[in-house]
């Protein structure tokens, strides 16, 4: 049995999360949804998914007092962030002028638009880079067990992980420019896209995580 915690800072919809691992689930998994740093703190594995500005996550992390169990469970547990889950995982980002972070690893978050150009080829580089990209696996892990090398993921971001430590890359995606779409190091993985709407590769993803002993 597993006890699963999914994150809940009141930012996004959690729905296809909680369906998607629920689904993938074993029938004595206990999967919550919780808000509560005790309850984080007792579970076997943490989901951090979200969407929105960073300035807005790291406000709801503070406020509901889940900043240092954040980063505790990233530190302890099987853990895996989703979208912004990964994003504030770094130092700072670029969104609202500026925003600090969890700081658990070295690097930024940027902006697309201050990268790549929105006209190029013809509008092909739209900001935010949404819909279905590849994933270039760039180290083996558990994680990855069973998902075809390149496989399509969902993506939905207008900003961009950029790692100072190059081994903490797990896989990478091209969209003007290659960026990290995926970070793993010890017991975290986390991904820009979101498995939970990604079709099969996604559920295969989230089934290896609930399977990771981290």
């Amino acid at each position: 049995m597993h006890r699963l915690a999914i994150i809940d800072y009141g930012i996004g919809n959690l729905y296809s999360v909680i369906k998607a691992v629920e689904h993938v689930a074993g029938p004595a998994d206990r999967v919550r949804v919780t808000s509560n740093p005790e309850e984080i703190a007792t579970s076997d594995k943490v989901v951090f998914p979200g969407q929105g500005a960073a300035l807005d996550c790291m406000r709801a992390l503070h406020a509901l007092d889940l900043f240092d169990a954040v980063r505790e469970a990233a530190r302890q547990k099987p853990f895996l962030g989703i979208c912004m889950g990964m994003q504030v995982l770094m130092q700072d980002s670029e969104e609202n002028e500026g925003t600090g972070c969890l700081a658990l690893y070295d690097g930024r978050v940027k902006y697309f638009g201050n990268h790549i150009s929105a006209g190029a080829g013809e509008g092909r580089y739209k900001i935010p880079h949404m819909g279905w990209n590849s994933i270039r696996q760039e180290q083996d892990h558990p994680l990855w067990a069973g998902i075809p090398q390149s496989s399509y993921f969902y993506f939905v971001h207008s900003y961009f992980v950029q790692c100072a430590q190059p081994d903490l890359v797990a896989g990478t995606t091209d969209y003007g420019i290659p960026f990290a779409s995926v970070i793993a190091r010890d017991n975290v993985f986390a991904m820009q896209c979101h498995p939970e709407k990604s079709a099969d590769p996604g559920l295969r993803l989230l089934s290896n995580f609930m399977h990771w002993d981290g």
